[in-house]
């Protein structure tokens, strides 16, 4: 049996496996609940109004920790 053809053989028992299993209300494969990091990210305590930050946010979703207004071109993430 070639590697094609095992992979297909394969891919079928699993979709039978499905279709014989399913019921007739779908169930969602994923979990309604976002996972735990992002909870942790909301509990963070926001900096008093005297240390008030940039706040600028990357593309990968980390925020700016220098001073608001500063006068550097670059941002700093943590």
């Amino acid at each position: 049996m070639s590697k094609d053809a095992a992979m297909r053989a394969m891919r079928e028992a699993r979709y039978r496996e499905r279709s014989e299993s399913s019921t007739a209300g779908s169930t969602p494969t994923r979990p309604a609940v976002r996972p735990a990091k992002d909870q942790a990210a909301k509990t963070a305590v926001p900096p008093s109004p005297a240390e008030a930050l940039c706040g600028h946010r990357s593309m990968n979703g980390r925020t700016c920790t220098r001073e608001e207004g500063h006068e550097a071109k670059s941002h700093r993430y943590s």
